[in-house]
């Protein structure tokens, strides 16, 4: 029964709050006033009387009204001058809360451009007139647009003394434990790289506590990142190295670069500096090859791992762990070789790098099984295209095709392919001619509800094309819309002139 009462109670406020005049200054004893008559004139009457919005949660009846967007919306969203925004607040135009809000956030964006122009913003009376408008009704404004909206006053450089900032703070405090989880992460990266006072500093703190205690409702891989990012940067000089590889190996999984990416990759290489070599060897290479997915590794860090001293005691390796080792020193070796032309070695040796019986040896899934079957009625002839093409960069191409000038295929083997460990032909590409990879992605190789490749593929991707390659994508999403072989066809051939077409675009 109680809580019934504390619910309907609840109920009733809002319905008052609501009710107060949408521009008289925010009086506690007027919204008390207002309060009090309404739950006075309802303990009159039977509940069931009441009116249907008084009886059910204001959350719940905005969820179930749809938006419509009306012409102001529009005109705030189309503002490509700050003037024009500040005129919404004469004329004929009535702006709710939710509007204020979005104005103000329409604001921070135009004026990231042209930050000298915020302090004449700041000075300005309607520019006043629209915070005193957001503060008389901060209680109505949307979760995802309050959350949007303390960033913005932060970006435009309000003052920590304003009351209207505090009372939007104030607001982001009371609101935590019904906020979703992406508001409040997008909160702590606000107060994080927006402001250093010390007021957001300490409503920091208390989102990072809300994070943490609510851990298990992150649903996306990029939230889960950003909190692991800051959210480390906030106890920099107290981590420790194994939570710091930790992180870069997640960094590196999700192919994730942070915001403060110089930050933070100072600080991995300074507790890499002169720990990485006291480190069990087989993490080493987990960490250079996280920076190399990265684009982060400097050339010491590479030749830790490719001198012969450290490499040898990967060579032939029969565990599943080693031979995984020894894979990610392939690609530690390829970056080496493809993004740092500057490096002076060591490299790894030629008889390292030629693939090996297990390059090849997977089982085959039904995507692959079609490609290469679409792609052997594409060619018509063997000689025109190689099928699992296994490089010395530790990656293998689903298939490799050599186009001429005119965009006819020629008998592939019989030229020079430097991406070979163990080149067959003799003759060098003809002036013009095109090399193209086929690379087919299955679900497993993207991030969770993306269409982001993990950090993994996307190094195969940049080293193929590195290669000199022109790339045919062929991800899953795309090929399971094709239903017949002429369709499965035509989309091989699209795709490859549309990598041709790119390249001469050039």
């Amino acid at each position: 029964m109680a809580a019934h009462l504390v619910k309907r109670c609840t109920c009733l406020l809002r319905e008052a709050a609501r009710q107060a005049p949408a521009m008289a200054p925010v009086g506690r004893l007027r919204l008390a006033w207002v309060a009090h008559k309404t739950l006075t004139s309802s303990a009159t009457s039977p509940i069931s009387h009441l009116p249907g919005s008084l009886m059910e949660p204001v959350e719940k009846e905005r969820a179930s009204t749809p938006y419509i967007e009306k012409q102001v919306d529009h005109l705030i969203k189309k503002a490509t001058r700050p003037e024009e925004l500040l005129e919404l607040l004469g004329g004929s135009h009535d702006l709710d809360s939710n509007q204020a809000a979005m104005v103000l956030i329409r604001l921070s964006h135009l004026l990231s451009e042209k930050p000298e122009d915020k302090g004449l913003l700041i000075q300005d009376a309607h520019f006043h007139q629209l915070l005193c408008l957001l503060n008389s009704q901060i209680a109505s404004v949307w979760h995802g647009t309050l959350s949007k909206l303390l960033g913005s006053l932060y970006a435009l450089g309000i003052p920590k003394a304003s009351k209207e900032l505090q009372s939007v703070e104030q607001e982001v405090r009371w609101r935590m434990r019904k906020l979703k989880y992406k508001h409040l992460a997008f909160l702590a990266e606000s107060c994080a790289t927006l402001s250093q006072e010390q007021h957001s500093q300490e409503l920091l703190a208390e989102l990072l506590t809300h994070l943490e205690r609510r851990w298990t409702e992150i649903e996306d891989s990029h939230t889960l990142v950003t909190v692991m990012m800051k959210h480390v940067l906030n106890r920099a000089q107290d981590i420790t190295l194994p939570h710091l590889c930790s992180v870069l190996l997640a960094f590196a999984r999700l192919n994730f670069h942070p915001d403060q990416e110089d930050q933070f990759f100072s600080l991995v290489h300074e507790k890499l500096g002169s720990e990485l070599p006291g480190l069990e060897p087989a993490l080493q290479v987990d960490l250079v090859w996280a920076l190399c997915v990265l684009q982060q590794a400097r050339e010491a860090e590479l030749q830790a791992v490719l001198h012969p001293e450290f490499h040898i005691q990967f060579l032939g390796g029969k565990s599943q762990k080693d031979q995984n080792t020894f894979q990610k020193l392939l690609h530690i070796n390829a970056t080496a070789l493809l993004e740092y032309p500057e490096y002076s070695g060591p490299l790894l040796p030629a008889s390292a790098v030629a693939p090996g019986p297990s390059a090849l040896d997977r089982k085959v899934t039904p995507l692959q099984k079609e490609l290469q079957e679409t792609l052997k009625g594409l060619l018509g002839s063997a000689d025109k295209g190689s099928l699992e093409v296994a490089t010395q960069y530790g990656w293998v191409l689903d298939a490799e095709v050599l186009l001429d000038s005119d965009g006819e295929f020629l008998p592939v083997r019989d030229f020079v392919a430097p991406h070979l460990a163990q080149p067959t032909g003799s003759q060098s590409p003809p002036p013009g001619s095109k090399r193209l990879a086929f690379l087919r992605w299955e679900f497993p190789n993207f991030n969770s509800r993306s269409k982001d490749l993990l950090g993994r593929f996307v190094l195969a991707r940049r080293h193929i094309v590195a290669a000199g390659f022109l790339i045919v994508d062929v991800p899953f999403y795309e090929w399971l819309e094709l239903k017949s072989e002429w369709q499965k066809g035509a989309y091989l051939k699209d795709k490859m002139r549309k990598a041709v077409a790119e390249e001469l675009a050039k």
